[in-house]
């Protein structure tokens, strides 16, 4: 028996600047069939000093974003995993 699932992430990126200073946010958003719903956040910042290469910042804030999502779903899969068994796991 084979089953497919399809699980879809949604980035949604922003940028604030104030004169030469910059942030950049990122949401990573995780959307299952079976109800997961969960937000990753990241944020990058650009010193007055670095060039202007806005991809960097949106890079550094999407791969933050993930890590979050990433440690976020390892903790639910942790708990999941001490309900069916009855022991505690740790991710």
């Amino acid at each position: 028996m084979h089953t497919m699932k399809r699980w879809n992430i949604e980035i949604m990126l922003s940028e604030e600047s104030e004169g030469e200073q910059a942030r950049t946010w990122a949401d990573a958003g995780l959307h299952a069939e079976d109800g997961t719903d969960l937000h990753g956040r990241g944020m990058a910042r650009k010193h007055p000093s670095d060039s202007d290469a806005p991809e960097i910042g949106e890079e550094l804030a999407v791969s933050r974003a993930l890590a979050d999502l990433a440690r976020q779903l390892r903790q639910v899969a942790a708990e999941d995993i001490s309900d069916n068994t009855g022991a505690p796991w740790r991710p």
